[in-house]
């Protein structure tokens, strides 16, 4: 059906409105006396409540103050020491029995304080300004021992040595059976349920299909769409446009070129700017004076020079040999202690091996290679199944499909068929009335059509 809305344009009338021409508004008009249904749900207005709102709320209303005393204190219980004395006796002290230690001599030898036989020669300033009093030298009340390092081996042994017995080590009785494959004499079953159940059915020949030769449709392709059937341009005239032409407008005389700052600012009489010579260098010819004020204005005086008091240091050089004793060496002498013992330690139980590593395994051993035998598949191949009817190859489409005559919209031509032109309305619609001869008819269309020009 052909529905179309159309603008108004302005040559005929000037208005946004809009023309809905079309076979619905004709067939079906508008009664006013029939007005739409009310809709009989409430509205969702909110009412405002215009009495005072009370300040008292449930719990002002219903709280009841009461009196509020202090909780009582729990009173602390005085202390009671409990009657008796308390055992402080320890499983340590009921089960230790405690052993005799004697005291170990220290092998460290006691500082003893060595005065030096020789004198000093050198005699320093200290001792020529500040004499020493002559005050008796306190003897030493300790006595003068002389220590004596044991010659015989060290025997201070620990408890654990007193106590420990040594015992050689018990080989334990090894109940591990040996890992030793053991080898069947019977031979291998190498038959599978697969093997024994499986029975090999003959495969029937792969039936073929003979290619169908193409066979073109009879029927030439419909090639209509919906939008080339409903949709079609409509023949009409052009919209004239309402701009004005565009008209070159020539004039003979001369082009005036003056302009407001042309008038007002005028170009004023300038001087160029006078360049300034440079005054040409001329060096001087006599002697340049390099006195100065200080040489021309001091005046030198005779002083004697300044002699230091210092005296003068004289390196002295004697032929004797130099003397590199100090009072550290000749006081601190090292002493001769004899060479400390090396220390005391347990023979090993387990003896190293002494000849080279024998690198064979448990593995490499025992290990026994076999010859693989692979498994006989009787899997059927993965073949296609085939069978012998030809393939259906019809749809509903091909079946049921029937093709159907187009009925063209009769706006789509300049002059319709079987319409005579009568009148054109003020927006631009032309109106066509019917031929009264049935036989010129080829076009079915609708009593009066609108065509938009």
């Amino acid at each position: 059906r052909h529905r179309c809305t159309h603008q108004p344009t302005a040559l005929h009338r000037k208005g946004s409105d809009t023309c809905v021409v079309s076979e619905y508004v004709e067939k079906f008009p508008a009664y006013e006396s029939s007005q739409p249904p009310r809709s009989l749900k409430p509205k969702y207005d909110y009412k405002t409540e215009k009495s005072r709102m009370e300040g008292t709320t449930t719990f002002k209303s219903d709280f009841i103050p009461y009196e509020v005393t202090r909780r009582p204190g729990k009173q602390q219980a005085e202390y009671q020491p409990n009657p008796g004395e308390i055992d402080l006796g320890t499983t340590y002290k009921q089960d230790f029995n405690s052993y005799q230690i004697h005291p170990v001599a220290p092998l460290r030898p006691k500082e003893s304080v060595r005065a030096a036989n020789g004198k000093l020669d050198t005699v320093p300033t200290y001792k020529e300004d500040f004499r020493p009093w002559e005050i008796s030298k306190r003897e030493l009340t300790k006595p003068d021992v002389a220590y004596r390092p044991p010659s015989g081996k060290f025997g201070n042994t620990t408890t654990f040595q007193d106590d420990f017995v040594p015992r050689g080590t018990v080989p334990r009785e090894n109940f591990k059976p040996s890992n030793v494959a053991k080898l069947s004499d019977a031979p291998f079953e190498s038959v599978t349920s697969n093997q024994l159940s499986y029975v090999p059915h003959p495969v029937e020949a792969r039936f073929v299909k003979a290619p169908e030769e193409y066979k073109p449709s009879d029927q030439p392709f419909q090639d209509l769409t919906t939008h080339r059937k409903d949709y079609q341009g409509l023949p009409g005239q052009m919209p004239r446009s309402c701009k004005p032409e565009q008209v070159k407008t020539s004039s003979e005389a001369p082009f005036q070129s003056s302009t407001e700052f042309r008038e007002r600012f005028q170009q004023w009489p300038v001087s160029l700017p006078q360049l300034h010579k440079s005054v040409e260098y001329v060096s001087p010819t006599a002697d340049m004076d390099l006195s100065t004020t200080t040489r021309s204005t001091y005046i030198k005086h005779e002083v004697q020079p300044f002699v230091s008091s210092k005296p003068f240091s004289r390196t002295t050089r004697s032929s004797a040999p130099f003397q590199a004793n100090t009072t550290m060496k000749e006081d601190f002498k090292p002493w001769l202690t004899a060479r400390r013992l090396d220390v005391i330690r347990k023979p090993e139980e387990i003896r190293r091996s002494s000849g080279k590593m024998e690198d064979l395994t448990t593995f490499k051993a025992h290990f026994v290679q076999h010859s693989l035998q692979p498994n006989l598949s009787y899997k059927p191949l993965a073949a296609p199944m085939r069978a012998d009817a030809p393939l259906e190859d019809r749809t509903m489409y091909r079946t049921e499909f029937t093709p159907k005559k187009v009925s063209v919209c009769p706006a789509s031509f300049e002059s319709p068929p079987g319409f005579l032109f009568d009148d054109i309305d003020e927006r631009g619609h032309k109106f066509f009335r019917k031929v009264q001869d049935q036989n010129k008819i080829q076009v079915q269309a609708p009593k009066a059509v609108a065509v938009m020009s």
